[in-house]
């Protein structure tokens, strides 16, 4: 697989391109949970203008009244020939794709393909707080499989927890965030393989959630999981949301191995209903016309990762800190601070700045926070300042 090309010259970092009085405006989650005075730096979305291709197709999809319901392979292709031109891959086979409303929505009816009410599905905590709730209310069982200290998949602890799940001749999955949500770390093809080859032994149905997959860091190599060897009864899950911050124009694209092409098959018809068709239009215009902008951006977090190491050493020096590999989101070890379980709480009450709570992500999430780095230099060096004034 090969590494992500950088930026073309001349395309602006939009991670520069809006003031915090221009984000205020907006209405979304991340700048409406907290009173003005807090500056969020929590949930995924990015501090960015719509990359002018998406902006395009959906202004060109409005003027026309397209705005019925989705169909069509366009997107699968342009994921496709993303998949081959960035990644190396020529394995995503259009015909063994699927539209579903959003990446989440489509890890559940992948768990009700290949898991029953009461079966287990293996996690790697700290993670993403989402794969609590909806294995949860799916009424299937967290089995953990914690990372290892170094952030990286313990493949015992992962054996471990495979051999538990399947005990008794239960059914099981394993839902696995790749590129990992919170720590970032990109899994290499080695861990997948290994991944792979442990699911195989112990007949356990990997389910891969891959958004974050377009956003990894100068010199990181993403591995989509369908692509190593042993891998052919998997499941992914893929959009452009995160990469292009278009969570509010619902779509995903679940994606099956060779040998997992029946149970996709199986997916009830209704489901393809629930994604946006605007949605579709603005994700295929993303991957088809909007790499410039994307690799701009991947520029921009790149230099994000050097400020905050940066500001961390200076203002903050007993937080331990790792750039990460992907995503855009940094995770910040606070536990020699001494603000207990939850410093979140300690920077939203005392420094005004919101962050996301470690303790949300699960085991060994504790005394830890995370912080979304795609928003601009000037932002996250008062996010910083703000954090320091908070032990005070």
């Amino acid at each position: 697989m090969t590494s992500n090309p950088q930026a073309a010259a001349g395309e602006p970092n939009p991670l520069r391109a809006l003031t915090l009085d221009r984000l205020r405006c907006r209405t979304s989650m991340k700048w409406r949970t907290y009173p003005e005075d807090v500056l969020p730096v929590w949930v995924a979305e990015m501090d960015v203008p719509l990359a002018d291709a998406v902006v395009r197709a959906v202004t060109d999809a409005l003027a026309l009244g397209d705005t019925g319901y989705p169909a069509g392979t366009a997107y699968a292709e342009a994921l496709a020939a993303f998949a081959e031109k960035r990644w190396g891959w020529d394995g995503l086979a259009v015909d063994r794709t699927r539209i579903v409303p959003d990446v989440m929505l489509g890890v559940v009816e992948m768990l009700r393909l290949v898991t029953g009410p009461g079966d287990p599905v293996v996690l790697n905590p700290p993670v993403y707080p989402p794969f609590f709730q909806f294995v949860t209310h799916l009424d299937r069982q967290v089995v953990e499989a914690p990372l290892g200290a170094d952030l990286r998949l313990d493949l015992g602890a992962l054996e471990d927890a495979f051999r538990r799940a399947v005990a008794g001749g239960r059914r099981a999955a394993y839902l696995l965030c790749s590129p990992h949500n919170p720590t970032g770390t990109v899994h290499t093809a080695a861990e997948l393989a290994a991944v792979a080859a442990l699911a195989e032994r112990y007949g356990v149905r990997v389910v891969a959630d891959e958004i974050h997959a377009p956003v990894v860091a100068a010199g990181t190599a993403f591995v989509p999981y369908l692509s190593v060897p042993g891998a052919e009864r998997g499941l992914s899950l893929m959009s452009a949301s995160k990469a292009w911050n278009l969570a509010g124009l619902k779509a995903a694209l679940a994606v099956a191995g060779p040998a997992s092409a029946a149970d996709l098959a199986r997916l009830p018809e209704e489901v393809g209903h629930g994604p946006s068709h605007v949605g579709v239009i603005a994700h295929t215009a993303a991957l088809r016309d909007g790499t410039a902008w994307l690799d701009a951006l991947l520029n921009g977090l790149d230099d994000n990762r050097r400020l905050l190491t940066g500001l961390l050493a200076e203002h903050l020096p007993a937080v331990a800190y790792r750039p990460s590999e992907a995503t855009y989101l940094a995770w910040l070890d606070c536990r020699e601070l001494g603000l207990g379980d939850d410093p979140a709480s300690v920077f939203l009450d005392r420094g005004r700045v919101a962050l996301s709570p470690g303790i949300d992500f699960g085991t060994g999430g504790a005394g830890h926070v995370r912080l979304n780095l795609a928003t601009s230099p000037e932002v996250i060096t008062e996010a910083v300042r703000r954090m320091a004034a908070a032990l005070g």
